[in-house]
């Protein structure tokens, strides 16, 4: 498995910084990553551009730090939503659907930032996509996890249907495709679910 990119330079969130990472993160999501310069970043922040490049070293570490940004976000709205659900429950990963349908509704509305950075950087190597992929990878794993807690036969394969199931709701969703795409993303895998608790 690839190692994750870490920058050269290890953010120091001074004020600057935090400015910086703000607009970007609003750029990167509304216009894509290839299309912002740093230029356009740093007067956005109102900062210059060595404030920028002191911080983060370069373009792709702080679109690095742009998407750990919204995936940290991500997983602490997915733990919050999660919280008062008991372990080990099919409920628990059914639920998982209800959270992203809630977050998409409230920060996706271009679609999902990480689906978006891996489709303008081609291969695992460069640091961008290799972030991308490692968030859905960690997806995965959640949803394995979950399934092992909650007893379903073969939860490893089913955690590959299920993120099938997600991530075809995300990007239904951010296309406009058809409405509710994970009510019914939700439906089919309650119907995959039900069969394969082990007694």
């Amino acid at each position: 498995m690839r190692k994750e990119f870490e920058p050269e330079v290890a953010p120091v969130m001074t004020s600057g910084a935090t400015k910086v990472l703000a607009a970007a993160t609003d750029l990167f999501y509304r216009e894509g990553i290839h299309a912002v310069g740093v230029d356009a970043i740093a007067a956005a922040a109102g900062v210059t551009k060595k404030t920028l490049y002191d911080r983060f070293g370069s373009k792709d570490a702080l679109a690095v730090a742009y998407l750990r940004g919204r995936d940290e976000r991500w997983r602490a709205y997915l733990d919050k939503g999660l919280e008062k659900l008991p372990a080990g429950t099919i409920e628990r990963v059914l639920a998982v659907f209800d959270i992203t349908d809630a977050w998409a509704r409230e920060n996706l509305s271009k679609g999902c930032g990480a689906i978006n950075a891996r489709a303008e950087f081609e291969g695992m190597g460069h640091p961008i996509a290799g972030e991308a992929i490692r968030q859905k990878k960690w997806m995965r794993e959640f949803f394995a996890d979950l399934c092992r807690e909650a007893g379903v036969a073969d939860a490893e394969a089913m955690a590959d249907t299920l993120m099938l199931l997600h991530e075809g709701g995300l990007v239904t969703g951010g296309m406009g495709t058809f409405e509710k795409p994970f009510a019914v993303a939700r439906a089919a895998a309650e119907r995959l679910l039900q069969p394969r608790i082990k007694a």
